[in-house]
């Protein structure tokens, strides 16, 4: 039993042995760890810690009157501009106006915020130091809507040198007014501009200026649009005037779009060119077939309506023309002529059937003689028409005497007075398209054609 008891004394000491140890080995880490970290806060201080105050004493905020711009009764302040566009999200024609998404930043120099520094390092803040200090009251001239975007916080920063120096930059989206020149509409190039300006400081207390010039302008390489080519990105400034207030400083950023003709082409220009080619198959069709060249004419008439109507809508209601307009308004003459060509046909098909049928009716047929048609002409009758019976010649006629009053002429069946007829009216070519129906047909398959093309030529000549 006491060899047992010493046995349990001995392992008890043993634990505490071992216990002892690991607390002095945790104790000894926990020193290490607070050395290190003291050694880390000694290198890299947190200034908001080191200045027993806010950031507005800092920068003295309090110590100043940060409603006047610095230097107030100096000269003006010049205030450098640059714009990085980020998006050009639409143009809409409709409402002439565009929408832009940039980052636009300020560069000025306010003593005020000037503070002590040995590293020389500036300080980054967001947007609620904004409100407590001085900035450019810089707006968008003709803007119809803009916004700061304010996801997930306002996309605002404002960097201060310790000299003095501001760098002010923000994220807008602004939808500006774009005066477009539709004459040339869909062979036209547009030029818009987004205009800055201050809205309170005139020239005398506020400069205005681009901070690199042409280079203040960056854009975004993957900016593109669907119905536009972007060609160039540039900057200009110069002095705007208001009579009740004076002259302020104004920066542009002009760009040049040029519109992609291939969608017009598809969509107005190539459907208008068939429908036109469509309305000429009837020149082919016989004259007696009325229903279907009028069908046809009439189709290809109410598609050109409904083709001018789809890209009307789509345009603003302007007082000129435009190139659109002038293209389908012809090539909509040139579809209307072609059903007025068959109702010409027609006409005079049916005003040479008439006269046919009442010589028929007027003169009676000669008995005994089978192999020939008589026909009798008063004095009333003209030579043109006695030549208008094609196949007919004069064999017999009835004697002198009778003269006076009536002019029985025998009409005999012969090839040789029909070809001796056909080369007596080679020089009546004006009388032929009258009396023959066929030639206006015949002179319409090469007219129609030939005028169209030759517009075509002079069209895609101006306004290419």
């Amino acid at each position: 039993m006491p060899y047992f008891t010493k046995l349990l004394l001995l392992i008890f000491c043993l634990v505490l042995l071992v216990e002892s140890r690991k607390h002095r080995k945790r104790r000894w880490t926990s020193h290490l760890d607070v050395q290190r970290a003291s050694h880390i806060l000694k290198k890299n201080r947190d200034l908001t810690k080191a200045w027993k105050g806010k950031t507005d004493q800092l920068l003295r905020v309090d110590e100043h009157d940060f409603t006047m711009r610095p230097a107030f009764g100096g000269p003006a302040i010049p205030v450098g501009v640059d714009v990085q566009v980020e998006s050009l999200d639409s143009i809409s024609e409709v409402d002439m106006d565009f929408t832009m998404t940039l980052y636009l930043r300020h560069y000025w120099k306010d003593e005020r915020l000037s503070f002590p520094s040995t590293n020389n390092k500036s300080m980054t803040f967001d947007g609620r130091l904004v409100k407590k200090i001085w900035v450019p009251d810089v707006f968008f001239v003709h803007s119809k809507r803009s916004f700061i975007h304010d996801t997930t916080t306002d996309n605002i920063m404002l960097r201060v040198f310790p000299d003095g120096h501001v760098l002010y930059s923000m994220r807008v989206t602004v939808t500006a007014m774009c005066n477009m020149d539709f004459s040339h509409f869909p062979l036209d190039s547009q030029t818009c501009s987004l205009e800055l300006e201050s809205y309170a400081y005139t020239d005398e207390d506020l400069m205005l200026y681009w901070k690199n010039g042409n280079e203040s302008l960056k854009t975004d390489e993957k900016i593109s649009l669907s119905q536009f080519l972007i060609q160039k990105f540039h900057t200009t400034s110069r002095l705007a005037f208001y009579s009740s207030t004076g002259w302020y400083n104004r920066l542009y950023i002009n760009f040049t779009l040029r519109r992609h003709i291939f969608f017009f082409l598809l969509q107005t220009y190539f459907p208008a060119t068939l429908m036109v080619m469509l309305s000429w198959v009837s020149f082919w069709i016989d004259r007696r077939a009325v229903p279907a060249r009028v069908s046809l004419g009439i189709t290809t008439v109410l598609t050109m309506s409904t083709i001018i109507t789809g890209v009307n809508a789509s345009m603003p209601r302007v007082s000129y023309i435009k190139a659109v307009d002038i293209y389908l308004w012809v090539s909509f003459v040139f579809v209307f002529l072609s059903v007025l060509e068959y109702a010409a046909v027609n006409y005079l098909t049916t005003v040479q059937e008439r006269k046919e049928r009442k010589l028929r009716e007027r003169f009676s047929c000669s008995c005994g003689i089978p192999h020939s048609k008589t026909m009798m002409l008063d004095g009333n009758y003209s030579e043109s028409d006695a030549n208008s019976l094609a196949g007919y010649t004069r064999n017999q006629m009835v004697p002198e005497e009778e003269k006076p009053e009536k002019m029985v002429v025998h009409l005999a069946m012969s090839n040789e007075s029909n070809s001796s007829r056909k080369r007596g009216l080679k020089g009546h070519v004006g009388l032929r398209i009258i009396q023959n129906t066929h030639a206006i047909d015949k002179y319409s398959r090469l007219i129609f054609p030939g005028t169209y093309i030759f517009f075509n030529l002079i069209y895609w000549s101006v306004f290419s």
